[in-house]
């Protein structure tokens, strides 16, 4: 630790590693709603954030179990579960008539396909304005699970149950996870959110 008259301690949450305030900082100033993505190790969570003088404030919110309430039989933190769950927010956002957001990642990189950029696509195809560039977002496949149903069609049935046995066990067939993927958004369009 540095010492001297001049040292000035940090604050708390910049030296535990969590916040960026030089970001924060350029995000607030652009006075305009901020999408919050977060990845957990089990979920995705996806919320709508004002600035407020007493903190920030959360208009909506959604999570990723909240695709299991509605019928989701696959995991909650892969990249379609991202998708799905930046659309739902997307869709209570804009019945709360909030129409535009910022991005904002956290301390997360920014790499090309992730699902914290998954997230940001759902939300933009629901109908949320959010700035981006085309290049960033994960490729329509990767976001349907069309490649994990290409890898199950190549597995032979022994090696489809070991790989799988959890969608299996939930009555999921990785084959047909690209149209599962459709009938959730479907539901989701469908529901009262």
């Amino acid at each position: 630790m540095a010492h001297g008259s001049r040292y000035k301690v940090a604050f708390r949450r910049r030296r535990e590693g969590k916040t960026d305030y030089h970001a924060r900082l350029r995000l607030i100033d652009l006075d305009k709603s901020r999408l919050v993505v977060r990845i957990s190790n089990n979920h995705v969570i996806a919320q709508i954030i004002n600035v407020a003088e007493s903190g920030d404030e959360t208009v909506v919110s959604a999570h990723s179990k909240e695709l299991q309430r509605l019928g989701w039989l696959a995991g909650t933190k892969n990249t379609s579960a991202a998708y799905l769950t930046g659309y739902l927010c997307a869709k209570k956002a804009l019945s709360n008539d909030v129409e535009a957001a910022v991005l904002d990642i956290g301390l997360k990189p920014a790499i090309k396909g992730s699902k914290v950029f998954a997230a940001l696509k759902g939300a933009s195809d629901a109908g949320l304005y959010i700035p981006h560039g085309e290049s960033i977002l994960p490729d329509e496949s990767r976001i349907t699970g069309e490649h994990v149903a290409e890898y199950a069609k190549s597995l032979d049935e022994e090696e489809l149950k070991k790989k799988f046995s959890q969608y299996l066990d939930k009555g999921l067939s990785p084959v047909d996870l690209p149209d599962h993927f459709e009938d959730m958004k479907k539901k989701i369009d469908e529901a009262e959110v």
